[in-house]
């Protein structure tokens, strides 16, 4: 087991799995819970686990699946409550440990919270060992704390953080030149170049009066596109602001800064439900957490709580840099959730609000395409694209959106002059060159183009069937039957119920005469339940023939289609 599904294994393992022999009334109560927990809806498991524990009070696995419920949904004073009476009972819990843990050094109990974290019931080596670290800088034993930090970076696959965290407790404590070297890495180590950890060291070169050095981190790191958060902080440098250490302020901001140091490392790594205990934690401990609260929300989308996910969003003040961000993933959540009007008012508004961000218009055109609205779509791409004096490596995909709107609006001059732009800025991108390669096999022009653009595309994604397919289909369409078989069923294989893909491997079968396979694949095309026009085309062929059907369509028959 890694370390990182060991964190997620052992904040989580107190969620029971079988529900134990109650009374049936109090057994329904716990298995609408276990289902609501399942299924990420939170306050609903809270609600039902609360119910069946008012029956059966003491009972252990139920007051955990509570506390697990109740940290969820961030609701951690009553997780705290029940908590307190879980440790009461047992002595020690893992899940209820972390949460009294938790609470202990929000307080300032630090005495408490050195007990807490020498209980049997620990949580894992990372979370343990930063936690008793900070715990001992609240106590004012700092020699106690680095060598605490120390240990922990000589944990396997744990170096990064614990070094980190050794230069906020130095810089806490107003060392900031020792922060500043571990930071940069003169130290001897590298730290990971996280949002967190280079902005923890900006700041720490400003306090030195370093602004220059820390405009230039800023730079390497985050290039010209800069979000208000970063050019708030660039024009403060500029002008010659001493920047205050926010990234830390207090050890109860270093413990929150150990839960969300886990829960980034937990991300794409671990089930979603796990890794916003420890993103919850972080926002109780510290509400300004910005970072967390995107987390959570992000976290919530994932999980497709999209109501929850919007409540988080908004809890980022308009004021605070992070609002444009957090205004994009609330509009994302409600178009996620089916709430579309909602989601395009937003955005609208946010248009209104700053139209010189290039992510508001872009994120509007994407709605718009995404409901078929391509006029639509492509004014807000226009907008977008009209903010950059001179379009970087980055923009190819605004092109590349743009031209797609502009095609399904028949503007196809201009759609053409889109991909061809996106790849002068990204050449070979595969996607670009598969869409104007089958646009062109399509309009039955430039196929020998076509056919290049389509390799080169099959080329750099040889596992994409959407690709692949439109290799086997240019083949075909130049009368190269027999060198399209291949492609095409190689495609089926990648997407074997794709009912355009099956539709065409039926075309490419009947051309070389296989007429009985070509029907059992236009049949199994029907059962995907394709868009009705190409359904009663491939009805129409199930009847007659390919041949028939070209012909009625007053296309050239199989044999002569590759000629001029």
């Amino acid at each position: 087991m890694t370390l990182k599904a060991r964190a997620a294994f052992c904040l989580a393992s107190a969620l029971v799995l079988a529900a134990p022999g109650w009374a049936d009334g109090n057994a329904g109560a716990y298995l609408a819970g276990r289902t609501a927990f399942l299924e990420s809806d939170f306050p609903e498991a809270s609600r039902y686990f609360s119910q069946a524990l008012v029956q059966d009070p003491k009972n252990i696995e139920l007051m955990e699946n509570a506390i697990l419920s109740y940290v969820s949904q961030g609701d951690i004073d009553h997780a705290l409550a029940i908590a307190r009476r879980l440790n009461g009972l047992e002595g020690g819990d893992q899940i209820a440990n972390i949460v009294l843990l938790t609470d202990a050094v929000r307080a300032g109990d630090f005495d408490r919270a050195l007990k807490l974290v020498a209980t049997d019931s620990s949580v894992g080596p990372l979370v343990d060992g930063l936690a008793k670290a900070w715990v001992l800088v609240g106590q004012g034993k700092m020699s106690a704390a680095l060598d605490g930090f120390r240990d922990v970076s000589k944990q396997p696959g744990m170096k990064g953080f614990g070094l980190f965290h050794q230069a906020l407790a130095l810089a806490l404590v107003g060392d900031l030149e020792s922060a500043e070297k571990l930071l940069s890495g003169k130290s001897g180590a590298d730290i990971p170049p996280t949002r967190r950890s280079i902005l923890a060291r900006v700041e720490v070169l400003s306090q030195l009066e370093r602004n220059d050095e820390a405009l230039e981190l800023i730079r390497s790191t985050f290039g010209n596109q800069l979000d208000p958060a970063l050019e708030e902080m660039v024009a403060r440098l500029e002008a010659g602001e001493s920047l205050p250490m926010t990234t830390i302020r207090s050890v109860s901001d270093g413990l929150a800064e150990v839960y969300f140091s886990v829960a980034g490392a937990l991300r794409g790594e671990a089930n979603d439900g796990y890794t916003l205990l420890y993103s919850r934690l972080a926002e109780f401990l510290r509400p300004d957490h910005v970072d967390a609260i995107l987390l959570n929300a992000q976290l919530l989308e994932n999980l497709g709580q999209f109501e929850q996910a919007t409540k988080a969003y908004d809890r980022i003040p308009r004021d605070d840099p992070a609002f444009l961000s957090a205004e994009l993933g609330r509009a994302e959540a409600l178009r996620r959730a089916g709430n579309v009007d909602a989601s395009i008012e937003v955005l609208q508004q946010l248009g209104k609000t700053f139209p010189d961000r290039a992510s508001v218009h872009t994120a509007l055109g994407d709605t718009y395409r995404r409901l078929k609205k391509y006029a639509d779509a492509a004014e807000a791409y226009d907008r977008a694209i009209a903010l950059f004096d001179k379009p970087e490596v980055a923009q190819w995909s605004l092109f590349y959106r743009r031209g797609i709107s502009r095609e399904r609006i028949d503007r196809w001059n201009e759609a053409e002059a889109d991909f061809r732009r996106a790849l002068e800025l990204q050449p070979d991108q595969p996607q670009v060159l598969n869409y104007l390669g089958y646009s062109f096999v399509e309009m039955g022009t430039n196929l020998e183009e076509a056919l290049d653009m389509i390799e080169r595309a099959v080329a750099g994604r040889p596992n994409d069937g959407y690709i692949t397919d439109s290799l086997g289909w240019v083949l075909y369409r130049l009368g190269q039957y027999d060198a399209a078989v291949g492609h095409m069923e190689r495609a089926a294989e990648l997407m074997p119920v794709d009912p355009i893909i099956n539709d065409h491997l039926g075309d490419v079968y009947w051309a070389v005469g296989r007429k009985r396979e070509a029907e059992f694949q236009w049949n199994r095309a029907l059962s995907f339940e394709p868009e009705e026009d190409d359904a009663r085309r491939i009805r129409r062929k199930i009847e007659v023939g390919l041949d028939r059907v070209l012909e009625e369509e007053g296309a050239e028959p199989l044999a002569l289609a590759h000629d001029d």
